[in-house]
């Protein structure tokens, strides 16, 4: 009767998604009633080319449009990350002729090069292929497009020669960056009569640039040829296109330094990108000539070996962004700087600065939004900020006093960096005020007292908090319970006591907790609530504290550590990077390979466990074998007993395994030999007995991670396990399977439900940017707190 009951219940789950497909379609075909049937027809079969389950009916038609007389299409533009396959040269998709605009870009076509047929859809006027994995050369067909006003095939792995681009007389935008094109860059290219952008960014181009006559007109706007190895010769012709408002020569790997005068012609231009070069200490020089338009906007200058604060800004009265990090300026920042009446961005970082010109109040009335004085020198007090304050990044200086609360007056402010000062004192209570702007919030390796203020009211927009490293006393705000956005959490080495914050997991978002080195106490599971419940969480970090008790079977069943996928360039970061100004980088220091070593740019596509340093006791839950993208795992220092789970064999990922100082016993599970990125593994001072699994990621590790257990033998110890001429008596398989069985029943039993329903839904499915302001990596002080 169960049987029929289940058989009925798929029957109708099936015929329901039958009809709601059939409706689907039947409203997508009045949505495209202007399209001819065999239009449509091959849309669909495009669509069906290709594996696309991120990509609904609904989505996929929105980007169509059709000739209202013919029927036939004419724009296609695929939302992203819809299609995951290979693009053939057979594809329905050249069978639309008719086609003036197509955007595929951000798919994923990995191992498929550019089909010669794109040449065969001779209407094109727009063609957007960027971000999609193409490989292997650009098809001289594409000559043939000779209506192509928009030609974009950025951000793939194109490789060979310049693409045959001349006949396309009406190209005005060409985006080739970041490809593997080598050569030179054609005569041809620059003598197209409409041509206004050309990015040829990271490739590995050569050469110069050929002037066309002097009969020439140009008609281009923006160059930007950073990151390749074209000659400095290049850099004369270049000074001829008068009418450049936006040129990128970054990195470039020139010998000689390059002289600014030489863009004093470009007297359009609006933003100039010379980072990574080296410049001739003659653009700095007391001479009267400006080395630059009057009109100039946007300016970077990182990396370029000046030594001398560049006094010719001061001219540049139209300067909104500035960046000169990276150099080896030092001093103090002159007054004058901050008076440029439409400066926004600035990015001073990574230089000797040590202070400010003029009084505490030299910022207050400055237009400056984003302010980056990371990795400087500067000392004393912090001057008053500016009243249009949006970012404020100050770490790794040695600033002292208390953090001034005039900062809470800024109401727009969205991310504050304080971390590695000196500053004392209290967290000013009034950061409340930023409920609705602040996002980011660090303070971590600074000398703050006092308790974490309860401030955080209803609707705040808090994704991270970072207040490591002090000496911050009393509880967790349980206001914290407001901040639904909340990612990042770190109150790691202060003297915070209280119980383990189960109160936390009923924030959706969390995927961060550090709370290591407090006075955390009790146990961190619950009587009768089975598994920690914490819906995102990917790194837990609780080391050294007082937390006791045990852990049930089934405690990591609900991780999401157990389904995590990575992005489409295999990172997920941390913190705040939608915005096109500034990206925010999460900090956190992990015991990893018996080290202890900070990392910025959190990654969360892997899982981080550290329970060391506590009194758990009972058995290490076998459950700990679901998570999948766990790469370390340390309980070390503890009081577990049992047997080492066998369930370890199936963490794949798994780098660093800490084990020692507890009280197991039993053998080293044979299946730990087959973890091939296991590269470090510490059992000491244990109570295991039998052979070491004799695998090279194994055998490898120091003596010193298997010593303190009486009964171990064999590689890398000394001592070689007593052997007979009997084979060696193995457990049979049918007890290891049963043993297996019974370990893991508690978590099938939490399972069964969620599994029976994923092959039914799993039959069913069968069936049918200026980065001009980035935080820098790498932290220079403070190592030895």
């Amino acid at each position: 009767m169960s049987c029929l009951r289940l058989h009925f219940l798929l029957v109708l789950l099936l015929c329901c998604v039958f009809v709601s497909t059939v409706f689907t379609i039947d409203a997508l075909v009045v949505e495209l009633a202007g399209c001819r049937p065999d239009q449509i027809q091959d849309l669909k079969q495009f669509k069906n080319e290709f594996d696309s389950r991120d990509c609904n009916q609904t989505d996929y038609f929105n980007g169509v449009r059709c000739d209202n007389m013919t029927g036939m299409v004419t724009e296609l533009q695929l939302p992203r990350g819809c299609l995951t396959g290979i693009l053939k040269p057979n594809s329905s998709l050249f069978g639309l002729h008719h086609l003036r605009s197509l955007v595929l870009s951000f798919n994923n076509f990995s191992s498929s090069s550019i089909p010669s047929q794109f040449g065969n859809l001779n209407k094109l006027e727009v063609l957007a292929l960027s971000n999609n994995g193409f490989i292997g050369q650009v098809p001289s067909s594409i000559s043939n497009l000779s209506m192509l006003a928009y030609l974009d095939l950025t951000y793939n792995e194109l490789t060979g020669r310049f693409p045959p681009v001349q006949n396309l007389t009406k190209l005005s935008v060409l985006g080739l960056s970041h490809n593997h094109i080598s050569g030179n860059i054609p005569s041809s290219l620059l003598t197209l009569p409409f041509l206004s952008t050309l990015d040829l960014s990271g490739n590995h181009l050569t050469g110069t640039i050929d002037v066309p006559n002097s009969s020439f007109s140009s008609t281009l706007l923006s160059l930007r040829l950073a990151n390749n190895q074209v000659e400095a010769q290049i850099l004369g012709p270049i000074s001829k296109y008068i009418t450049l408002t936006d040129l990128d020569l970054a990195s470039l790997n020139i010998s000689h330094p390059i002289d600014l005068r030489l863009f004093s012609s470009l007297k359009s231009l609006l933003n100039l990108r010379l980072s990574g070069n080296k410049l001739a200490p003659a653009s700095f020089g007391s001479h009267p000539d400006i080395p630059l338009n009057l009109n100039l906007k946007n300016l970077a200058l990182s990396g370029c070996g000046i030594s001398q604060f560049p006094n010719f800004l001061r001219s540049l009265r139209n300067l909104e962004l500035i960046d000169i990090s990276n150099n080896r300026i030092k001093g103090k920042v002159p007054e004058w700087f901050w008076n440029l009446p439409r400066l926004s961005i600035v990015t001073i970082s990574n230089n000797s600065f040590t202070g400010f010109e003029g009084s505490e109040d030299v910022l207050v009335n400055s237009s400056v939004r984003l302010l980056d004085l990371a990795l400087n020198k500067f000392s004393g007090l912090f001057p008053k900020p500016p009243h249009t304050l949006n970012l404020l990044s100050a770490w790794n200086n040695s600033f002292t006093g208390n953090i001034h609360l005039t900062i809470c007056n800024r109401s727009s402010l969205s991310a504050l960096d304080l971390s590695y000062n000196n500053f004392t004192g209290s967290i000013p209570q009034c950061l409340s005020k930023f409920r609705s702007s602040l996002t980011a919030v660090n303070l971590r390796r600074n000398n703050l007292e006092g308790s974490l203020p309860d401030i955080f009211y209803d609707g705040s927009l808090l994704r991270s908090l970072d207040v490591g490293y002090n000496q911050l006393t009393g509880k967790l705000p349980r206001s914290l319970l407001n901040c639904s956005s909340l990612k990042f959490l770190n109150v790691d080495n202060n003297r915070i006591e209280d119980t383990f914050p189960f109160w936390l997991k009923a924030l959706p978002h969390l995927q961060v907790l550090s709370l290591r080195s407090n006075k955390f106490y009790g146990p961190i599971s619950l009587l009768g609530q089975g598994p920690l419940a914490f819906p995102e969480l990917r790194i837990l970090e609780i080391s050294d504290n007082n937390f006791t008790g045990s852990l049930p079977p089934n405690y990591f069943v609900n991780w999401k550590a157990s389904s995590l996928q990575m992005n489409r360039d295999g990172r997920i970061y941390m913190g705040d990077y939608n915005n096109p100004e500034y990206n925010y980088q999460d900090t956190t220091d992990l015991q990893y390979k018996g080290l202890f070593m900070e990392h910025t740019k959190v990654l969360t596509f892997y899982s981080n466990i550290d329970l060391s340093g506590n009194r758990f006791e009972g058995q290490i839950p076998e459950s700990i074998g679901l998570l999948k993208a766990l790469i370390a795992l340390n309980l070390s220092n503890n009081a577990f007993t049992g047997h080492i789970p066998l369930s370890l064999a199936n963490l794949k990922a798994l780098q660093s395994l800490d084990l020692s100082r507890n009280q197991l016993s039993g053998t080293i599970p044979n299946g730990l030999k087959t973890l091939s990125f296991l590269a470090y593994m510490n059992v000491s001072h244990n109570q295991l007995t039998g052979e070491i699994p004799q695998g090279t990621q194994i055998t490898g590790q120091p003596k010193s991670s298997f010593e303190g257990n009486a009964g171990l033998c064999g590689l890398p110890l000394k001592q070689s396990c007593v052997r007979t001429n009997a084979p060696p008596i193995q457990q049979p398989e049918q007890e290891k399977e049963e043993e297996e069985l019974l370990n893991w029943k508690a978590v099938v039993i939490g399972c069964v439900p969620g599994l029976l329903f994923g092959l039914t839904l799993g039959h069913v499915i069968a069936l049918y940017k200026p980065e001009w302001l980035v935080k820098k990596i790498g932290r220079d002080k403070h190592r030895n707190h």
